[in-house]
């Protein structure tokens, strides 16, 4: 090291994406098209749940929120994935760096809370249900979303903040797809072992929700489980099924991620991780909720103008 300048890092590299000739153009074009598809399917859901006046119960406007959350949440990264896997710099500046992990985090947190209003919404709804609109009132739903909005950005800011001030020098290779806190804390060279206490935290954040979100999917199962109506006990378990499958795939990759402290994986396995939670999960979200979802293939019949008809009545 002959001197600070020759060895202060500027920029960081990902050194996980093929070249163009390695298959680069592939991964593009797929990414590309789920992308498109991520985007265009929350914005769909967004758009259908804000202009049918059927859709305007506090589940739907959780949906709305998660679906609004969700085009940002993947705009945060997979838009850089795409620039690096077609161009030959495959930088970004520290800065840069910073910006994504923040809003990547602070997105994901806010979502996580979201999903959390959502069980304590389907809680509610199926295990109080003379109660439910007395308590899931528009004015709540708010309060509880600009609660998870103000979690989501606040917890992760002080993480950020200690970040952007380590100092890195030698290596600047990121061996993942994005920027993330261990593969960034790795070129720091100064003591990092602070980042024990940010674990904790997240551990907590993640397991605070799930804990919830379990518990209250635990109780909705008994109570549906006792309804005397094989069609009410249908109709419930349809009605949870969507946010189940969300919770699972969302908490499931981000658990192995973010709750495994000192334990180490692959190369292989961190990227295979972290496309799960990046790419897959916000992909199949707006299958689940639309296609898989019987009200809101209704509400994208009503918007586009078919109706099934019977006798010549629209119905």
């Amino acid at each position: 090291m002959t001197s600070e300048n020759q060895t202060r890092v500027t920029e960081f590299l990902f050194s996980m994406f093929p070249h163009l000739h390695e298959g680069g153009l592939l991964f593009f074009i797929l990414l590309l098209l789920i992308y498109g598809f991520i985007v265009t399917g929350n914005l769909m859901i967004f758009i259908i749940t804000q202009l049918d006046a059927a859709l305007h119960t506090p589940m739907y406007f959780f949906i709305r929120v998660l679906s609004f959350l969700e085009i940002w949440y993947t705009t945060t990264t997979i838009p850089k994935i795409l620039s690096c896997l077609v161009s030959e710099q495959k930088t970004i500046s520290l800065a840069g760096c910073f910006l994504q992990m923040y809003f990547f985090h602070s997105l994901g947190i806010t979502e996580g809370c979201v999903l959390t209003a959502m069980a304590i919404d389907r809680y509610i709804a199926i295990c109080n249900p003379l109660h439910y609109p007395n308590i899931m009132t528009p004015k709540l739903c708010v309060h509880l979303t600009a609660g998870s909005c103000l979690c989501g950005f606040l917890l992760v800011l002080p993480e950020i903040a200690w970040i952007g001030a380590l100092p890195f020098c030698g290596s600047n290779q990121i061996q993942q797809i994005f920027c993330d806190f261990t593969p960034v804390l790795n070129l720091a060279c100064t003591d990092t072992s602070l980042v024990v206490i940010m674990d904790a935290i997240h551990a907590v954040e993640i397991l605070a929700s799930f804990l919830v979100i379990a518990l209250s999917y635990l109780r909705i199962i008994v109570v549906i489980l006792q309804m005397p109506s094989a069609e009410g006990r249908h109709k419930a378990f349809s009605t949870c099924a969507a946010h189940l499958a969300v919770f699972l795939l969302f908490f499931g990759s981000v658990a192995v991620m973010y709750l495994r402290f000192s334990a180490t994986y692959s190369v292989f396995w961190d990227t295979a991780i972290a496309v799960t939670f990046v790419i897959l999960a916000p992909f199949f979200n707006p299958i689940i909720y639309s296609l898989r979802n019987k009200d809101m293939k209704d509400a994208i019949g009503r918007l586009f103008g078919y109706q099934k008809r019977a006798g010549g009545v629209k119905r």
